[in-house]
């Protein structure tokens, strides 16, 4: 089998618009084949999930999670493009598990654009200050910075989080397949998620 390489990926991703991890096992399946990869995306209707994304998104749903125990909720708001699908059951479903998800990996953001300018600054000079005590010398901070901070992307930022139920998908993927799926443009608008007790000194 031929070993899939990131800059692979990375073209199908630009390619595409489909999610690395998808884009990934296309390969893969196609054995680095980047026509067939392609191909093999479009067959799952991936391809065409990322050209919906520019779609206006209005209608949806708002869920509520309470976990057992009562002690985490979520409320959570997702968009469609219809009240029609906004009913569908596959749609309800999936609003169901991001917000089953966001009960259970805490993010703070929906996406990594979402993350404001002083914190990601705060972040890369933590960085870079730990990579300083590693012993790494100045030239090569900002790349590991950078490199921690996709980290830091994966742990807080919803749609770059591995799926609670499928760590082989992100969030962002599990949504991309439900617009294949569906047909339409699907949008995580906002999100609350409550622990009891937090923030009481």
């Amino acid at each position: 089998m031929a070993e899939i390489k990131a800059d692979q990926v990375k073209k199908l991703r630009e390619k595409s618009g489909v999610g690395m991890m998808e884009c990934k096992k296309a390969l893969t399946e196609a054995c680095g084949d980047m026509d067939k990869a392609e191909l093999i995306l479009r067959e799952r209707g991936l391809a065409a999930a990322s050209k919906k994304s520019n779609r206006i998104a209005n209608q949806g749903l708002i869920e509520s999670y309470i976990h057992p125990g009562s002690k985490i909720g979520v409320l959570l708001e997702v968009n469609s493009e219809t009240d029609f699908v906004a009913r569908n059951e596959q749609f309800k479903e999936l609003v169901h598990n991001i917000a089953l998800h966001i009960a259970a990996a805490a993010p703070s953001y929906i996406s990594s654009e979402d993350v404001p300018a002083q914190i990601i600054e705060t972040e890369k000079d933590i960085y870079k200050k730990q990579a300083l005590n590693e012993g790494r010398p100045e030239a090569v901070l900002e790349k590991i910075a950078e490199g921690r901070l996709k980290k830091f992307y994966e742990e807080n930022c919803l749609l770059e989080q591995l799926y609670v139920k499928d760590n082989d998908m992100t969030i962002n993927d599990l949504v991309k397949q439900s617009i294949a799926k569906i047909g339409e443009n699907i949008v995580i608008r906002r999100f609350c998620r409550f622990v009891l007790g937090e923030e009481i000194k």
